[in-house]
């Protein structure tokens, strides 16, 4: 499992001029858990590597909100392992990928989903990990 410093430089990355001034927390849960937040937020039925809470409003002042990431991490090594993925890239990915919804990326759309893609490919690339769309 990566450190802090990992987590806050995946993250600064993910935020951009956008994060300044921002904090979020990460939430590392079972199975079990990330499946019981997937179900009651997503209406999904089942784990899930990563889930996003962006925070609601930003309120006046220097530091703010920007939510949560809620990662599992049985799940995020079980995926890595059968794609074929360095467990650290496929965590830089989720991170990242998780960041980025708290910043109102997102892939709802077709459009949305290439945006959000492109940007990801591009963050990832210059951390050396190979784009995690064309690995698939």
């Amino acid at each position: 499992m990566p450190g802090v410093a990992a987590l806050e430089r995946w993250t600064t990355l993910a935020l951009g001029r956008r994060g300044r001034g921002g904090e979020l927390s990460v939430l590392l849960v079972g199975p079990a858990r990330s499946r019981s937040l997937n179900r009651r937020y997503r209406g999904r039925d089942r784990s899930t590597n990563v889930l996003s809470f962006p925070a609601a409003g930003r309120p006046a002042g220097q530091r703010h909100a920007l939510g949560d990431l809620v990662i599992c991490p049985q799940l995020l090594r079980r995926e890595a392992r059968s794609q074929g993925k360095a467990v650290r890239a496929h965590w830089m990915h989720l991170v990242i990928h998780g960041t980025l919804h708290l910043i109102g990326y997102d892939h709802q759309r077709p459009a949305e989903a290439q945006r959000m893609e492109r940007r990801e490919a591009r963050l990832l690339r210059s951390l050396g990990v190979a784009d995690p769309y064309r690995s698939i």
